[in-house]
């Protein structure tokens, strides 16, 4: 006897994209110091048509919503978990820049962990090459 496969969350939201017609989302990946060439990726990418996610916030810049640095640490906390369900909702991540910190080695970790396509604009960066 077979039973029916239940669907999970991500083949439901995959599905949903779908049935939406929801554009290929492309989450953007990398060090902070990248802001700019990020900012550059994500005109090609919506360029070609792709809804693009990305990093929103740059802590080493100063502004005043992370000038305490106890805030800052929490607000770390909340965008790395932000960010990882931008991952999560995408269908490939783009890492930008010649630079991996522990930061994006984590988040590329996490991306290929949920069977996430990742892509490079440095190649040689790639830590799985």
């Amino acid at each position: 006897m077979s039973y029916p496969q239940l669907l999970t969350p991500e083949k439901k939201l995959a599905d949903a994209k779908k049935l939406l017609s929801i554009p290929h989302i492309v989450a953007i990946c990398g060090s902070t110091r990248f802001m700019t060439a990020m900012a550059e990726a994500e005109l090609w990418e919506t360029k070609a048509g792709n809804i693009v996610v990305k990093p929103g916030c740059d802590l080493k810049s100063p502004h005043e919503l992370w000038s305490d640095p106890a805030e800052a640490k929490a607000l770390k906390v909340r965008l790395d978990e932000l960010h990882r369900a931008k991952i999560r909702l995408a269908d490939e991540v783009l890492v930008v820049g010649d630079y991996i910190g522990d930061s994006t080695r984590a988040e590329i970790a996490y991306a290929r962990s949920l069977g996430k396509p990742v892509r490079f604009t440095h190649a040689e960066v790639d830590p799985d090459a």
